[in-house]
Protein backbone atom coordinates (compact mmCIF):
# COMPACT_ATOMS: atom_id res chain seq x y z
CA UNK A 1 0.00 0.00 0.00
CA UNK A 2 1.21 3.58 -0.71
CA UNK A 3 0.49 6.51 1.24
CA UNK A 4 1.86 9.37 -1.51
CA UNK A 5 0.21 12.57 -1.52
CA UNK A 6 -2.00 13.00 -4.83
CA UNK A 7 -0.34 14.94 -7.77
CA UNK A 8 -2.02 17.62 -9.14
CA UNK A 9 -3.17 17.01 -12.73
CA UNK A 10 -4.07 20.96 -13.37
CA UNK A 11 -5.45 23.90 -12.30
CA UNK A 12 -9.13 23.32 -10.78
CA UNK A 13 -9.13 19.72 -11.73
CA UNK A 14 -8.55 16.53 -9.79
CA UNK A 15 -5.33 15.62 -8.01
CA UNK A 16 -4.73 12.32 -9.17
CA UNK A 17 -2.62 9.32 -7.83
CA UNK A 18 -1.73 5.59 -9.48
CA UNK A 19 -2.64 2.69 -7.35
CA UNK A 20 -0.83 -0.22 -6.72
CA UNK A 21 -2.81 -2.23 -8.79
CA UNK A 22 -2.06 -1.66 -12.48
CA UNK A 23 -4.02 0.65 -14.41
CA UNK A 24 -6.14 1.62 -11.20
CA UNK A 25 -6.15 5.84 -9.66
CA UNK A 26 -7.42 7.40 -7.07
CA UNK A 27 -8.68 10.80 -7.72
CA UNK A 28 -9.24 13.97 -5.94
CA UNK A 29 -11.06 16.55 -6.67
CA UNK A 30 -11.26 20.15 -5.08
CA UNK A 31 -14.17 20.85 -3.03
CA UNK A 32 -15.71 24.35 -3.30
CA UNK A 33 -17.16 24.67 0.36
CA UNK A 34 -19.48 27.59 1.43
CA UNK A 35 -21.95 28.61 4.37
CA UNK A 36 -24.81 26.84 1.90
CA UNK A 37 -22.70 23.59 2.25
CA UNK A 38 -20.48 22.25 -0.52
CA UNK A 39 -20.09 21.76 -4.28
CA UNK A 40 -18.13 18.56 -6.11
CA UNK A 41 -17.60 17.03 -9.37
CA UNK A 42 -16.24 14.08 -8.75
CA UNK A 43 -15.69 13.07 -11.89
CA UNK A 44 -13.63 15.55 -14.30
CA UNK A 45 -13.13 14.16 -17.95
CA UNK A 46 -10.09 16.29 -18.27
CA UNK A 47 -8.53 15.01 -15.18
CA UNK A 48 -9.36 11.50 -15.96
CA UNK A 49 -8.09 11.40 -19.53
CA UNK A 50 -4.81 12.96 -18.24
CA UNK A 51 -4.51 9.72 -15.84
CA UNK A 52 -5.90 7.07 -17.81
CA UNK A 53 -5.48 8.26 -21.53
CA UNK A 54 -9.14 7.81 -22.31
CA UNK A 55 -12.43 8.90 -21.53
CA UNK A 56 -14.62 6.64 -19.28
CA UNK A 57 -17.32 5.15 -21.18
CA UNK A 58 -20.73 5.38 -18.52
CA UNK A 59 -23.02 2.43 -19.76
CA UNK A 60 -24.78 2.54 -16.19
CA UNK A 61 -24.55 4.24 -12.60
CA UNK A 62 -24.70 2.33 -9.63
CA UNK A 63 -26.02 3.29 -6.29
CA UNK A 64 -25.87 1.38 -2.65
CA UNK A 65 -26.56 2.87 1.03
CA UNK A 66 -25.54 0.26 3.69
CA UNK A 67 -25.38 -0.15 7.30
CA UNK A 68 -21.95 0.23 9.47
CA UNK A 69 -20.38 -3.46 8.67
CA UNK A 70 -21.99 -4.32 5.77
CA UNK A 71 -19.43 -5.99 3.37
CA UNK A 72 -19.74 -6.10 -0.41
CA UNK A 73 -17.53 -8.05 -2.71
CA UNK A 74 -14.67 -9.26 -3.75
CA UNK A 75 -16.97 -8.68 -6.69
CA UNK A 76 -15.53 -8.80 -10.89
CA UNK A 77 -16.99 -9.07 -13.76
CA UNK A 78 -16.15 -11.74 -16.58
CA UNK A 79 -13.63 -10.56 -18.63
CA UNK A 80 -14.71 -9.82 -21.97
CA UNK A 81 -16.91 -8.03 -21.69
CA UNK A 82 -15.07 -7.03 -18.29
CA UNK A 83 -16.54 -3.88 -16.57
CA UNK A 84 -14.70 -0.58 -14.99
CA UNK A 85 -15.96 1.30 -12.41
CA UNK A 86 -15.22 4.65 -10.84
CA UNK A 87 -16.37 4.85 -7.36
CA UNK A 88 -17.02 7.63 -4.68
CA UNK A 89 -18.46 7.82 -1.35
CA UNK A 90 -21.64 10.34 -1.64
CA UNK A 91 -22.58 9.96 2.18
CA UNK A 92 -20.68 8.40 5.06
CA UNK A 93 -17.41 6.42 5.11
CA UNK A 94 -15.97 3.40 3.46
CA UNK A 95 -13.16 1.63 3.22
CA UNK A 96 -12.73 0.35 -0.54
CA UNK A 97 -10.73 -2.13 -1.43
CA UNK A 98 -9.28 -2.78 -5.44
CA UNK A 99 -7.55 -6.34 -5.92
CA UNK A 100 -5.55 -7.09 -8.59
CA UNK A 101 -6.68 -10.86 -9.66
CA UNK A 102 -5.61 -10.60 -13.28
CA UNK A 103 -3.72 -13.67 -14.88
CA UNK A 104 -0.47 -12.23 -16.33
CA UNK A 105 -0.60 -8.99 -14.66
CA UNK A 106 2.44 -7.44 -13.25
CA UNK A 107 0.81 -6.42 -10.18
CA UNK A 108 -1.31 -10.00 -9.86
CA UNK A 109 -2.43 -10.14 -5.91
CA UNK A 110 -1.33 -6.87 -5.38
CA UNK A 111 -4.41 -4.56 -3.35
CA UNK A 112 -4.47 -0.66 -2.29
CA UNK A 113 -7.01 -0.07 0.21
CA UNK A 114 -8.17 3.78 0.10
CA UNK A 115 -10.57 5.37 2.53
CA UNK A 116 -13.47 7.51 1.26
CA UNK A 117 -15.77 9.65 2.56
CA UNK A 118 -18.67 12.58 1.78
CA UNK A 119 -15.72 15.02 2.71
CA UNK A 120 -13.14 14.65 0.68
CA UNK A 121 -14.83 12.86 -1.97
CA UNK A 122 -12.28 11.06 -3.40
CA UNK A 123 -13.12 8.55 -5.95
CA UNK A 124 -11.37 4.94 -7.25
CA UNK A 125 -10.54 4.48 -10.93
CA UNK A 126 -10.68 0.29 -11.13
CA UNK A 127 -9.65 -1.04 -14.62
CA UNK A 128 -11.56 -3.71 -16.19
CA UNK A 129 -10.95 -7.36 -14.25
CA UNK A 130 -10.11 -5.81 -11.29
CA UNK A 131 -12.07 -6.90 -8.26
CA UNK A 132 -13.94 -4.65 -6.04
CA UNK A 133 -15.21 -4.54 -2.37
CA UNK A 134 -15.90 -2.03 0.22
CA UNK A 135 -16.62 -2.02 3.74
CA UNK A 136 -19.23 0.65 5.07
CA UNK A 137 -17.70 2.46 8.64
CA UNK A 138 -20.56 4.22 9.59
CA UNK A 139 -24.32 4.05 9.12
CA UNK A 140 -26.15 5.40 5.87
CA UNK A 141 -23.30 4.81 4.13
CA UNK A 142 -23.78 5.74 0.39
CA UNK A 143 -21.32 4.56 -2.23
CA UNK A 144 -22.08 6.03 -6.28
CA UNK A 145 -20.31 4.50 -9.40
CA UNK A 146 -20.44 4.44 -12.37
CA UNK A 147 -19.56 1.63 -14.70
CA UNK A 148 -18.64 0.80 -18.22
CA UNK A 149 -20.69 -1.89 -18.97
CA UNK A 150 -24.65 -2.82 -18.18
CA UNK A 151 -25.13 -5.35 -15.20
CA UNK A 152 -25.70 -9.31 -16.50
CA UNK A 153 -26.58 -11.42 -13.64
CA UNK A 154 -24.47 -14.55 -15.36
CA UNK A 155 -21.53 -12.47 -15.75
CA UNK A 156 -21.18 -11.16 -12.01
CA UNK A 157 -18.63 -13.08 -9.76
CA UNK A 158 -17.26 -13.29 -6.58
CA UNK A 159 -14.30 -13.99 -4.41
CA UNK A 160 -14.04 -14.56 -0.36
CA UNK A 161 -13.15 -11.39 0.70
CA UNK A 162 -11.38 -13.39 3.73
CA UNK A 163 -9.36 -15.33 1.85
CA UNK A 164 -5.76 -15.80 3.81
CA UNK A 165 -4.34 -15.62 -0.07
CA UNK A 166 -5.51 -12.03 0.03
CA UNK A 167 -4.68 -10.86 2.89
CA UNK A 168 -7.37 -8.05 2.37
CA UNK A 169 -7.06 -5.39 5.40
CA UNK A 170 -10.35 -5.42 7.26
CA UNK A 171 -10.52 -3.82 10.45
CA UNK A 172 -11.06 -6.11 13.52
CA UNK A 173 -13.64 -3.97 15.64
CA UNK A 174 -16.48 -4.23 13.32
CA UNK A 175 -19.09 -6.91 13.26
CA UNK A 176 -19.41 -7.93 9.36
CA UNK A 177 -22.63 -8.16 7.75
CA UNK A 178 -22.44 -9.94 4.12
CA UNK A 179 -24.18 -11.26 1.46
CA UNK A 180 -25.31 -15.07 0.88
CA UNK A 181 -23.67 -14.72 -2.25
CA UNK A 182 -20.42 -13.45 -0.76
CA UNK A 183 -20.58 -15.60 2.77
CA UNK A 184 -20.34 -18.85 0.07
CA UNK A 185 -17.87 -16.84 -2.16
CA UNK A 186 -14.94 -19.24 -3.11
CA UNK A 187 -10.83 -18.22 -3.03
CA UNK A 188 -8.45 -16.70 -5.17
CA UNK A 189 -7.13 -20.57 -5.84
CA UNK A 190 -9.93 -22.06 -6.14
CA UNK A 191 -11.54 -19.67 -8.90
CA UNK A 192 -8.03 -19.89 -11.14
CA UNK A 193 -8.37 -23.48 -10.95
CA UNK A 194 -12.13 -23.08 -12.33
CA UNK A 195 -11.44 -20.68 -15.04
CA UNK A 196 -12.81 -17.57 -13.66
CA UNK A 197 -9.89 -15.20 -13.57
CA UNK A 198 -9.87 -12.69 -16.38
CA UNK A 199 -6.38 -12.68 -18.04
CA UNK A 200 -4.58 -9.18 -18.20
CA UNK A 201 -4.27 -9.29 -21.70
CA UNK A 202 -8.00 -9.83 -22.05
CA UNK A 203 -8.47 -6.86 -20.42
CA UNK A 204 -8.74 -4.29 -22.57
CA UNK A 205 -8.77 -0.45 -22.00
CA UNK A 206 -12.91 1.10 -22.05
CA UNK A 207 -12.99 2.22 -25.34
CA UNK A 208 -9.46 0.93 -27.14
CA UNK A 209 -8.98 -1.99 -28.99
CA UNK A 210 -9.05 -5.51 -27.90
Amino acid sequence: MTTDSPRTAGPALAGTRELAVAGCHLFTPPVHRDERGLFVSPLRQEAFISAVGHPFPVAQTNHSRSARGVLRGVHFTTTPPGQAKYVHCARGRALDVVVDIRLGSPTFGAYEAVELDSEDLRSVYLAEGVGHAFLALEEDTVMSYLVSTEYVPGLEQAIDPFDPQLGLPWPRDVDFVLSARDTAAIGLAEAEARGMLPRYTECAEPGGPR
